[in-house]
């Protein structure tokens, strides 16, 4: 009854540092789109120092979770329980270098107008942050239902980049001394778009934590 009690305050630990990682990745997203409409360079550093601190807990979670299997010796569901953990804070550990992108581009920006505002990649970002918040209750809930709803909002996610791709190539070839604001901009749609992918990533390893089966949520 001990071990189990250990076994079951270990897995809250890891547990709340995953939910804290979730909660660092959608503000450090939700900062990078601010600092690109703001053209605020000093959010940018911010982000991008910042995200030292995601790595870290990456780390956390691999110690605690190694300690468990070294201590606990967990077998079938408590041990899918601890991969799960550790292939979930790698996804968002990349989510978070994927958000420091989009702040390096703000960088990359400085000084420069918007060549046209921005509508989709806002939009983008909005949906992501929810797959984001999705992900993480999925996995803390286990709940395969919010799992499998990840592949309806990526779906809205690689739309919008498709649309964005189609609007910005029109856009150089009209304006192509703008092209290179135009490819940084598309840059930033294939960072957000990568974000939801690890996103549905995090669903369907919470579908193979319960049923043991790892699925492809977009077929």
């Amino acid at each position: 009854m001990i071990r189990r009690k250990e076994f079951d305050e270990g897995l809250e630990e890891l547990r709340e540092q995953l939910r804290q990682m979730g909660q660092h990745v959608s503000e450090a997203l939700d900062h990078a789109i601010t600092s690109l409409k703001t053209h605020d360079t000093e959010l940018a550093q911010e982000i991008i120092k910042n995200d030292a601190a995601l790595n870290q807990m990456e780390e956390n979670i691999l110690d605690m979770g190694s300690s468990l299997i070294i201590k606990q010796q967990p077998v079938a569901k408590d041990l899918r329980r601890i991969i799960v953990a550790f292939k979930i804070s790698t996804d968002l550990e990349r989510m978070g270098d994927l958000a420091s992108d989009v702040a390096k581009v703000t960088l990359r920006m400085e000084g420069q107008e918007l060549i046209k505002p921005l509508v989709d990649i806002p939009q983008m970002a909005e949906i992501v942050k929810d797959m984001i918040d999705d992900a993480i209750t999925s996995y803390l809930d286990e709940n395969t239902d919010l799992a499998y709803k990840m592949a309806q909002q990526d779906d809205k996610v690689d739309a919008l980049y498709s649309k964005m791709i189609t609007e910005l190539y029109s856009f150089m070839m009209n304006s192509p001394a703008q092209a290179s604001q135009a490819m940084l901009l598309l840059l930033v749609g294939r960072y957000i778009e990568r974000i939801g992918d690890h996103a549905t990533n995090i669903g369907e390893n919470t579908v193979y934590l319960v049923t043991g089966h790892r699925p492809d949520l977009n077929q």
